[in-house]
């Protein structure tokens, strides 16, 4: 939010800098992140004086130019050589001096110099209005009032504006300081506590009155719930034409580009009071404003020339032939104010903030109006507003006001009531407060203290105050005004030792995370509102399970995930499309789910890895990430966490071309694998991506649990390799079983350690690396028995897999 300081002045008198006034908003909880200077023109006209032409001649070796003397003021006319058809002797002209910056259309600045044209020396530059920055016009020289003498600064006789304009990242419940009278507000309190007696004033409507009452629009508001208040009036006999300097300079500072006298002052109001207008042009009105809910799949064309589909829960401003506005939201093509307009229907009005940003998000539109509607403006200065609008028109557009105000409002909006004990102020803020301190800052934000006692205080606070109706509240409220680097800290240090348990989830992430990261992984964040339809990559997501959001930001923060798998591959693709493809990551974070039983969060952590191994460089060549590598960090994590009798099992999780799956006992740790390249292709992903998935919940339970242990076994255990060329159909689940069914006594664990495809291989050939552990607990095995074991292993696969030894 831009809040210029000038306007702000208007509102209370302050005699402090801005880097002052800065300090103090920002204090009170309204962050001033920067201060910029504005002039109304660029450069302030630096440089520019007014000159007097003495003499005028032909340029000698130029038809289009001419040779000046003029004089700035100085004692001694310079010489001036001039293009413009229209200079002439006698004239008093704005004259850019030597080393001016002047800037052209484009906002690119360029410095006046000495120099030759056509052999003549110039020192300066005789300046038309658009090189001025004061006008379009290029047709010739600015010719100014004889009266002016020479050597003036230009930017006294052009009254340039300098203004400050501070940028307040404003937080969404401060809606009641979303313009300068609400910051003006803020700012009077802040200062009453500095001990600045400041009043607050604000613009008069005394002058208000109905000339003629000749254009009567009535208004029929079918739903008070929707549009709680509406008001509106007539005026007559207006001109829409370009608006004055000084509005057009306000509007200027915080950003806005000004576009007609009417528009701008709807604009001026809005970021004066923080009340949205909307003008129609009144000739376009068929009988009487009816404000309502259409039908869905009505179409309306808004000023932006899109047609857009209504829903039936669109609140809008209609007349008796259909739609004329989207309320509160934007305004549409066929009833907008054009320079054609010669009398308007002014509207004033508070709608409900859950359907203004309902209408909003659903069309996608976010206006300055939706944005203040939607957080909940202040329903007491509605008619204020408008009558305030209605003058300032009739002050840049002439016309008459031809109506009495109408004022729908049938049930007001009332105050909220709040007891405020202190004694709870004392605990919360760690200082007592003197009470008459307490009820001086309650007063300057025009909360009224309706009861005093000594337990508290009975408040009624503005309406306006949407963020401000429970006691915690009220106690915020007085600690910001007071200001948080008043309030007194004990010298005395007091420290707790916290009887943690050595499981908690914390400390055994910060472990784990603190080993990937000396591993060279990186850890992310990502967003747990996703796309719906990422649960149609894997038949194991349902899109019945979907956690929705009622009121989404946007279709693509929409749900809830429910696999950290696609938030980790829009980020891996997002790095990838940045040349950044040589990729380690980890995240700690949840999923969320829809069940029949009810709504259910699963903590996990996903591992990611594709690229190289290592940045090249001159001792080393690129060498890609392997299967045999990323298991080897999810090993090492087991291993830190003390799960080290867990056995390899095949993998059931569909979004895995090749993958295995770790178990500790019945229950799958992780899963771990290739992803898929048809999910990869959903990302525009094209080089082979390694995932894990570790059921984080289940990991801490484990480790929680007793310790338990056994004896090591007397005698060892052997461990053999096969490398299995087979049909790439085949999937490590199917060797699993087959190698379980072959040996079921002594074969212990069998690893895939290893995957390859590519070159070298037969077309429709992969290889696999196994590792089979092979051990007998009552005796030493022999040779003899373990190349039997062996024999009968590889008979088995190329009986029943077609496998070979590679």
């Amino acid at each position: 939010m831009k809040i210029s300081y000038n306007w702000l002045k208007q509102f209370i008198k302050v005699d402090s800098n801005s880097e002052e006034t800065a300090a103090l908003l920002t204090d009170l909880g309204l962050e001033v992140e920067i201060v910029e200077k504005y002039q109304s023109v660029k450069g302030g006209l630096e440089g520019i004086v007014i000159g007097h032409v003495l003499t005028c001649i032909q340029h000698p070796d130029a038809d289009r130019l001419k040779i000046t003397t003029v004089d700035l003021g100085t004692g001694t006319p310079v010489q001036i050589v001039c293009g413009a058809s229209n200079v002439a002797a006698g004239q008093k002209v704005p004259v850019a001096t030597i080393g001016t910056v002047l800037y052209d259309k484009e906002g690119v600045a360029f410095t006046i110099k000495k120099g030759k044209i056509r052999g003549q020396e110039s020192h300066g530059m005789i300046c038309a209005e658009d090189e001025l920055g004061l006008g379009e016009s290029h047709d010739g020289i600015m010719v100014l009032d004889d009266e002016l003498i020479p050597g003036t600064p230009a930017a006294t006789v052009f009254k340039i504006e300098n203004d400050e304009v501070f940028e307040i990242g404003l937080t969404p419940n401060r809606a009641d300081a979303m313009s300068h009278l609400g910051t003006a507000r803020d700012l009077r309190a802040g200062m009453l506590q500095k001990g600045i007696n400041v009043e607050l004033i604000t613009p008069s409507v005394s002058n208000f009155r109905v000339d003629k009452r000749t254009l009567k629009i009535d208004i029929d508001v079918k739903d008070p719930k929707l549009a709680p208040r509406y008001c509106g009036v007539t005026i007559s006999g207006i001109e829409v034409k370009p608006s004055p300097a000084w509005l057009q300079n306000r509007l200027k500072a915080i950003g806005l580009n000004p576009k007609n006298n009417i528009v701008d002052v709807t604009n001026y109001v809005l970021h004066e009071l923080g009340q949205p207008l909307h003008a129609f042009d009144a000739s376009k009105i068929n009988g009487k404003i009816i404000v309502q809910t259409l039908p869905t799949g009505t179409k309306f064309i808004t000023l932006d020339d899109i047609e857009r589909t209504l829903h039936e829960e669109d609140l809008m401003i209609c007349d008796e032939k259909g739609p004329l506005c989207i309320a509160g939201v934007f305004g549409g093509k066929k009833s907008g104010v054009s320079e054609t307009t010669t009398s308007i229907f002014l509207e004033s009005a508070y709608f409900n903030p859950v359907s203004v940003r309902k209408s909003a998000k659903r069309h996608q539109l976010n206006t300055d109006a939706s944005f203040r509607f939607e957080r909940g403006i202040d329903p007491t200065i509605t008619e204020y507003a408008l009558k305030r609008a209605a003058l300032l028109i009739q002050e840049v557009a002439g016309g008459e006001i031809t109506s009495d105000v109408i004022n729908v409002y049938p049930k007001k909006i009332e105050d909220f009531t709040v007891f405020l004990n202190f004694s709870k102020v004392a605990k919360i803020i760690g200082e007592v407060l003197p009470n008459d301190t307490i009820k001086k800052i309650l007063v300057s934000l025009d909360i009224k203290v309706n009861s005093v006692s000594d337990a508290g205080l009975g408040l009624t606070i503005p309406s306006y105050r949407v963020d401000v109706q429970r006691e915690i509240d009220v106690i915020e409220e007085i600690l910001r005004v007071y200001g948080y680097n008043n309030i007194n800290f004990s010298e005395k240090v007091n420290a707790t030792v916290a009887n943690s348990p050595r499981n908690e989830d914390y400390k055994i992430q910060n472990i784990i995370a603190t080993q990937l990261n000396s591993q060279g992984f990186n850890e992310m964040m990502a967003n747990s509102l996703t796309t719906a339809s990422y649960v149609e990559l894997s038949e194991e997501l349902k899109a019945s399970h979907n956690v929705t959001m009622l009121n989404p930001l946007s279709a693509d923060l929409a749900t809830m995930r429910q696999s950290l798998l696609f938030s980790g591959l829009e980020a891996v693709s997002y790095n990838i499309n940045r040349k950044n493809a040589d990729l380690k990551l980890f995240e700690f974070g949840k999923t969320y789910h829809n069940y029949l039983a009810g709504y259910e969060e699963k903590k996990h952590l996903s591992l990611f890895q594709t690229g190289n191994r290592n940045q090249e460089n001159w001792t080393q060549t690129n060498k890609p990430s392997d299967f045999f590598l990323f298991k080897g960090y999810v090993s090492l994590i087991l291993s830190r966490l003390g799960l080290t009798k867990s056995q390899n099992v095949p993998a059931t999780s569909d979004v895995f071309s090749e993958g295995i799956a770790i178990a500790y006992g019945n229950d799958t740790i992780v899963e771990l694998g290739v992803v898929k390249k048809s999910i990869l292709k959903h990302f525009g992903i094209k080089q082979v991506v390694f995932y894990a998935d570790f059921n984080w919940a289940l990991i801490l339970k484990l480790i929680s649990t007793k310790i338990k242990y056994t004896e090591i076994p007397k005698y060892p255990e052997v461990r053999r390799d096969l490398a299995l060329l087979i049909d790439q159909s085949i999937n490590y689940q199917t060797i699993y079983s087959l190698a379980k069914q072959t040996e079921k006594v002594l074969l212990k664990d069998i690893n895939l350690f290893d995957v390859y495809e590519g070159e070298n291989l037969p077309e429709g050939k992969k290889s696999y690396a196994l590792r089979f552990t092979i051990q007998d607990n009552a005796k030493t095995l022999t040779d003899i028995q373990i190349d039997k074991i062996m024999s009968k292993l590889q008979t088995a696969f190329e009986t029943e897999l077609g496998a070979s030894l590679r």
